[in-house]
């Protein structure tokens, strides 16, 4: 699991992520506290905590005597589902999508703060580093930065990520199950170099996505800086 979060969210988190995605039914029982203790190796308050969260967000139900329960509110768990699909996924721009307008890869040393959110082993490891720009109605709208451990990044094709999604070309293509992802979202400046790239005054309001994904085994493998232009 991550460092960086509290060990009882990444489990609320793991839990709702198989209830959007129905690993967990409508109305089914989830797993006794005991049982999901034991599966995540961490004692039975911490355990408590995550489901309190849950219960909070009306995802899960408490009956005294027979157990927790996923929502029976399956509207519910479909507006998550839009909900996640948000920033999560690049897919939710369906009626007016971004346009790539460019592409730059490079091998660079890690930052400190990469190196830490995707639990490289060595200080200096080396990661690819994808920077995009993207233009929304003829507006230029968002900087992307990505970061990849070499394996999965040596692998993209520059002339692929002007038609295809980041996500799509790691799912679909290199067969990547992203399952969870964590992420912040807080208001910003533009620095000079996000400026020249918008076309905007440096100093400008930006909206600042900084996004971690994780596979099955709960394994950081795609970090994103995604940021917005605060007009638009």
């Amino acid at each position: 699991m991550s460092q960086l979060l509290p060990i009882y969210y990444q489990i609320k988190q793991n839990i709702k992520t198989r209830i959007i995605n129905r690993e967990l039914k409508p109305g089914e029982k989830i797993p006794s506290e005991n049982q999901l203790a034991d599966h995540f190796k961490v004692t039975r308050m911490t355990v408590r905590q995550a489901i309190q969260l849950l219960v909070q967000e009306g995802l899960v139900i408490k009956r005294r005597g027979n157990g927790t329960f996923v929502t029976a509110n399956d509207k519910l768990i479909e507006s998550l589902s839009y909900e996640s699909a948000g920033f999560i996924d690049e897919n939710f721009y369906d009626v007016q999508k971004p346009v790539t307008k460019s592409v730059e890869i490079s091998t660079v040393t890690a930052p400190k703060f990469v190196n830490d959110k995707l639990d490289l082993d060595e200080r200096d490891e080396k990661v690819v580093q994808l920077k995009r720009v993207r233009c929304l109605k003829n507006n230029y709208f968002n900087y992307i930065i990505n970061y990849l451990p070499l394996e999965i990044g040596s692998r993209l094709i520059k002339e692929d990520l002007y038609n295809k999604s980041l996500m799509k070309i790691l799912e679909n293509e290199m067969g990547i199950d992203f399952t969870e992802a964590f992420q912040t979202i807080e208001a910003s400046f533009a620095s000079p170099e996000v400026a020249h790239e918008l076309k905007i005054p440096s100093g400008s309001p930006m909206l600042t996505v900084v996004k971690t994904m994780y596979t099955k085994k709960r394994k950081p493998v795609a970090l994103s800086q995604i940021l917005y232009r605060g007009d638009l």
